[in-house]
């Protein structure tokens, strides 16, 4: 169903993507806008190892996409060093596929903005982040994305290295 990635040895192991989501402190959500034409957004994120969570309001573009079309793609850039005497990009990124729903659940709501607001403001004290969150309950949405594939790339002069490294 997914493509396979055509340049294999520029791969990441699925444990090398998921580390670039983990890092990652923003994020590319990419969903059926109107008219049919792409809305990508970024967007501040967490992910779990299961499911990836953005919050936003109870109304507006992102809402209005997923309602018409769940299926989703999100985008992380790990890593984008421009080398001008070669001519190329060093980088690193993730991409995942899959399906993004409102959370209706009240517990999984709850728990999700805690571990945005865990990853976001570590600082903060438990009773700091209950207040935050208490203030901004009513109008919080969270969404959530299943993930059904997820793929990781880098550029061909990352892998060398590497290889270099281990040789």
């Amino acid at each position: 169903m997914f493509r396979e990635m055509r340049r294999k040895r520029q791969e990441l192991s699925r444990e090398e993507t998921a580390a670039i989501l983990h890092r990652g402190t923003n994020g590319v959500l990419a969903l059926a806008g109107d008219e049919g034409y792409p809305y990508a957004v970024p967007v501040s994120y967490v992910y779990d190892g299961t499911y990836i969570y953005v919050h936003g309001a109870k109304a507006g573009h992102k809402i209005d996409a997923v309602a018409r079309e769940e299926k989703a793609s999100f985008c992380v850039v790990d890593q984008d060093q421009i080398v001008p005497e070669q001519d190329t990009t060093y980088f690193r990124s993730a991409i995942v596929f899959g399906r993004m729903q409102v959370v209706e659940d009240e517990g999984e709501k709850r728990t999700a903005i805690e571990k945005l607001s865990k990853k976001y403001s570590p600082e903060h004290t438990e009773e700091r982040r209950n207040k935050a969150i208490g203030k901004d309950w009513k109008p919080l949405c969270i969404l959530r994305l299943t993930i059904e594939h997820m793929t990781g790339k880098e550029a061909i002069e990352l892998v060398r290295a590497r290889q270099a490294e281990k040789a």
